[in-house]
């Protein structure tokens, strides 16, 4: 079974449930979070592409620890589950965090 993937969904579904069930910040209605969201992708895909590209690349992953698709530039699927999940969980926290310091 590949790995990557495994994780990567499971980092992903458990960021989500995270919101919904224990820290309910809003987060997903709120615009600057799909705009910080379309930001940062739109900065790793180029970097991310670069680094993984197939004809030279600088990061390699082993194919039987990936899913095999690759579905921007040559970056593997699983990657964008990950980074959206790193970079959810780090502003659900972040927010969180500000609501409880300004709630004391």
């Amino acid at each position: 079974m590949a790995i990557y993937p495994v994780l990567a969904v499971i980092a992903a579904v458990a960021t989500i449930l995270l919101e919904v069930w224990v820290l309910r910040t809003g987060l997903f209605r709120e615009t600057a979070y799909w705009l910080s969201m379309a930001i940062v992708f739109g900065f790793m895909i180029p970097v991310d592409g670069w680094l993984t590209k197939q004809s030279a690349p600088i990061v390699e992953y082993r194919p039987e620890d990936t899913s095999g698709l690759r579905p921007i530039w040559d970056i593997p699927l699983e990657e964008f589950a990950y980074a959206f999940a790193l970079l959810t969980a780090t502003m659900l926290v972040w927010d969180h965090a500000g609501r409880r310091e300004q709630a004391t």
